[in-house]
């Protein structure tokens, strides 16, 4: 088990089987050092969090759908990594989309449950650049979608 892994255990996470995708495109491509991980939506297995950040979701679910994009993208890395997570040398940068009603602004709050993750992950290798934005709708009515830049050895 990786040292990023038993630290993801000492909190309680767990890395499910990577998500496949669901349409014409691939989880992840490298070029270079660089892998570049599409985006990984609210989802786990009892269903994920769908719905609308403001209206049918609150601030802390949000969070929480967040910190499962996260735990989708961590899974991904691992793949991409052939299996071990201490070969990630930087989290270079997150996507985050927030599907969010019309009064909800907290949209950077929300994506926080990503961007922690990633530093309880890496430590400052886990530190990023970032975008945060709300977005109308997204795939299957989830409520968060990330997506990811990673150096890798």
């Amino acid at each position: 088990m990786s040292e990023v892994e038993i630290r993801l255990s000492a909190a309680g996470v767990t890395l499910p089987v990577p998500v496949a995708p669901v349409a014409n495109y691939v989880p992840f491509v490298r070029s270079g050092s660089l892998i570049h991980i599409s985006g990984q939506v609210s989802l786990d297995a009892a269903g994920g969090v769908k719905g609308v950040a403001g209206v049918d979701v609150d601030l802390e679910a949000a969070q929480v759908a967040a910190r499962l994009c996260g735990i989708n993208l961590l899974a991904q890395m691992k793949a991409a990594c052939d299996g071990d997570l201490d070969r990630v040398v930087r989290v270079v940068k997150l996507g985050g989309f927030v599907q969010a009603g019309p009064d909800f602004f907290d949209i950077p709050k929300v994506v926080n449950g990503a961007s922690d993750l990633m530093v309880l992950a890496f430590g400052d290798a886990g530190r990023h650049a970032r975008s945060a934005v709300g977005v109308y709708r997204l795939p299957l009515n989830f409520a968060v979608e990330v997506d990811a830049v990673v150096e890798v050895r």
